[in-house]
């Protein structure tokens, strides 16, 4: 689906929507008691006591059996986030984490930069519609980026949304947007307080000005407009129970049509799949208007089907083109009945295909592009016959240009080590925008062209963060079983490599979801701090391709961990740093990361910082979207990926008299996506067992959720806590100000 989204958190709709021992005895129930699997060792015992008044947090007497085995839960209260006793907790919890963070003298200093170094013009790709052109952009600390709108390339732009003025904190953001093959209406959706829920609206472009549409209860759904410019195509659930939007599961989404004056009522149902609970429908028009494409998917997994509807048949019949969900499927392009499609069918990494509806037998497939040694992240027909292709070299961005026989046109030359996205447009475009981006070079626009190859730059910004006196690193290391490991590691040029040194080692390594280098402020600031800053591109992500993902999943999720404790390890003895200056962070998936590699190796960190993490791997699946992570965790419902999973499961490994490493695990008052009981209870849970002079804290943003659309302000206030924290637990001494 083309729309365009507002600073998404993941780059798929696979990953959009997560995001990825044996116990036994013959003779009588085995079990998991008190969250403690062995007992203390002196390896694991510290003598100190915790010197922090953690809330109380009464445990309860909930046990599960699964598969014979019972596991104690006894923080199964906190996952009801509407209780007052689990309100009253967060309350604590929170006095408890700012009134340390209060005490930390740096924080206002650091929070002062970070505003400073934020502060900059970023632009978004500008895309063609119609006669006219729309980018996104951000005059530097605004919570929300502006959408403009222009008669042409060089003329004054204007506003055409401004999310900063729906809600008076910020909390209300632009979740996506699809302009109408005339460019003259809008619908674009609105996420608030950074739910996964949407409302779409319809915007006339000329005056901007709404029209009385809304369509509602939309999730993991853009928008894809009719050629004639009538209406769109989405995807929605049912509305949820009375106090259950942001909990219960979410099963049996539907593709309907909106055509524009019409209310939700009165739109038309395309598909539906009353037999299949889980499966969920992405629509796009193609781009002479001829069929409707729909990409099925039942999961995060990027393996999907296609079916297919003829726009000018009279009847409503849904053509089934690929079915079984056997591979992934992306859709590129048409000329007539020939269909384009990246997939990796018989290629893990990834090739272009054609299929002609008139031929759909698989024999008659055609190759159009084989699969290479990199991994192909994307692909877009433009410019005529072009297929724009990019792919993933050891996690950065090389660009290539094919004809639609094949044939290689050339490569785009790029900046150096980084990453390039956009090449977005239609088969009629001349030219096309892309945006490069490092660790240390914040996003600039080219405008290219696709006759010639130039590329010219139409947006550079300005930033008061001076990136001359760092530099990225590529580096490689061996994993646990061998397994040859890329990470990038930013730091100033000629670091002395003593040990000395504090670094944040992040990582993800799951749901096919690649790690690839981009700008942040928060990291340029932590860089000034006289920080290293380390992300290792575990299995389980995307940067190699299936093989790769499917490597750091299910029963082989230990690999991940493996992965980053050996990229610690790796640090540490390479003389970037040691135990009590390094810590690791990641969210989402990668909360679960850090919660799992610090129960597992809790003597190899100095901190950690989980979040939103999935923290329960047992009872994920009960809430909101979870059911879908099972395609890459394994589900506590079957007897060996049960097995699997409570001997990584984060909330059930805490061990008494173990010293955790300093801890801010950090979460959402409404997060829907990895509901906030997985972090309670983890917090609860460490908190209960701390040995030593550790802090385990836990921050509870509100109004806020699993990240996409955060406002400007809160990103700020969040960043400069936890690097704040880690001044405070790390023992960094922050530079001199000039």
């Amino acid at each position: 689906m083309s729309t365009h989204r507002a600073a998404s958190l993941f780059p798929a709709v696979f990953a959009a929507i997560l995001l990825a021992s044996s116990c036994g005895g013959a003779s009588r129930t085995p079990v998991v008691t008190d969250l403690a699997m062995p007992a203390p060792t002196a390896a694991t015992t510290a003598p100190a006591a915790p010197e922090f008044p953690y809330p109380a947090a009464p445990r309860s007497d909930v046990v599960d059996n699964y598969h014979g085995t019972e596991v104690a839960d006894p923080y199964r209260w906190l996952e009801d986030a509407d209780a007052a006793d689990t309100a009253a907790w967060v309350t604590a919890e929170n006095e408890l984490t700012f009134g340390f963070l209060g005490t930390i003298p740096e924080r206002e200093r650091i929070r002062a930069r970070l505003a400073e170094v934020w502060n900059f013009e970023r632009y978004g790709v500008p895309h063609r519609e119609g006669k006219r052109f729309f980018f996104q952009k951000n005059d530097g600390l605004q919570n929300q980026s502006v959408l403009y709108v222009a008669d042409a390339l060089d003329a004054a732009p204007r506003v055409l949304l401004d999310p900063n003025t729906l809600s008076t904190d910020g909390t209300v953001a632009l979740a996506g947007y699809e302009v109408s093959d005339d460019g003259n209406h809008l619908a674009y959706g609105l996420a608030t307080s950074g739910s996964d829920w949407n409302e779409w609206r319809v915007r006339e472009v000329a005056t901007g000005k709404d029209l009385a549409d809304s369509v509602k209860w939309i999730k993991f759904s853009g928008a894809s407009w009719t050629k004639d410019s009538t209406g769109f195509f989405y995807s929605r659930y049912a509305a949820p129970t009375e106090g259950g939007a942001l909990e219960e599961t979410n099963y049996f989404q539907k593709l309907y049509f909106h055509k524009i004056g019409d209310t939700q009522e009165q739109d038309t149902l395309i598909y539906e799949r009353k037999d299949q609970k889980e499966w969920g429908f992405g629509a796009n028009v193609t781009e002479d208007g001829r069929y409707l494409v729909i990409t099925v998917w039942a999961g995060t997994d990027p393996k999907n089907q296609v079916f297919y509807k003829d726009l000018k048949a009279k009847k409503n019949v849904v053509i089934e083109l690929i079915t079984g969900f056997a591979n992934g499927y992306e859709y590129v392009g048409n000329d007539g009945t020939v269909f384009y499609f990246r997939t990796d069918l018989d290629a893990p990494r990834g090739r272009i295909m054609a299929i002609d509806l008139a031929k759909p037998d698989r024999k008659n497939w055609k190759e159009i592009v084989p699969q290479a040694a990199e991994t192909i992240d994307g692909v877009t027909a433009l410019g005529g016959n072009k297929l724009i292709v990019n792919y993933l070299k050891d996690a950065r961005t090389a660009v290539r240009i094919f004809g639609l026989d094949g044939k290689h046109v050339r490569d785009v030359e790029l900046p150096g080590i980084g990453t390039a996205t956009g090449f977005g447009g239609r088969r009629t475009d001349k030219e096309t925008f892309f945006a490069f981006s490092a660790y240390t070079a914040p996003p600039t626009i080219y405008r290219y062209d696709l006759a010639t190859g130039a590329a010219v730059v139409h947006r550079q910004p300005k930033t008061v963060f001076d990136p001359s006196g760092y530099e990225t690193k590529q580096v490689f290391y061996a994993s646990k079983d061998g397994t040859r490991v890329p990470m990038f590691v930013t730091s100033k040029k000629g670091l002395v490599l003593d040990g000395t040194n504090p670094t944040y080692l992040y990582g993800y390594g799951g749901f096919n979801v690649p790690l690839t280098p981009s700008f942040s402020p928060a990291v340029a600031v932590w860089l000034e701090l006289g920080g290293v800053y380390a992300v290792a591109n575990l299995r389980g992500g995307g940067e190699y391709g299936e093989e790769w993902h499917k490597a750091g999943t299910m029963l082989k999720k230990q690999n991940v961990f493996d992965d980053f404790i050996a990229a610690a390890e790796w640090l540490i003895a390479n003389g970037y740093t040691t135990t009590p200056k390094l810590a690791i962070g990641g969210g989402s998936n990668g909360g679960l990361l850090v919660g799992a590699c610090i129960t597992q190796r809790p003597e190899l960190y100095g901190a950690a910082l989980p979040d939103v993490g999935v923290l329960d791997m047992l009872r994920f699946h009960k809430f909101t979207i979870g059911w879908a992570w099972i395609d890459d965790y394994g589900s506590s419902d079957d007897a060996e990926q049960f097995r699997a999973l409570v001997a990584y499961s984060p909330y059930h490994n805490v061990k008494e008299g173990t010293h955790y490493p300093a801890t801010l695990i950090s979460t959402a008052d409404h997060d829907d996506r990895v509901v906030p009981g997985h972090s309670f209870k983890f917090a609860a849970a460490l908190q209960a067992v701390q040995t030593g002079d550790r802090p385990v804290l836990i921050r509870v943003d509100v109004k806020a959720g699993h990240g996409a659309g955060k406002p400007t302000s809160k990103l700020i206030d969040h960043v400069a806590d936890k690097w704040s924290f880690l001044v405070k637990v790390l023992g960094i001494a922050l530079p001199v100000p000039q």
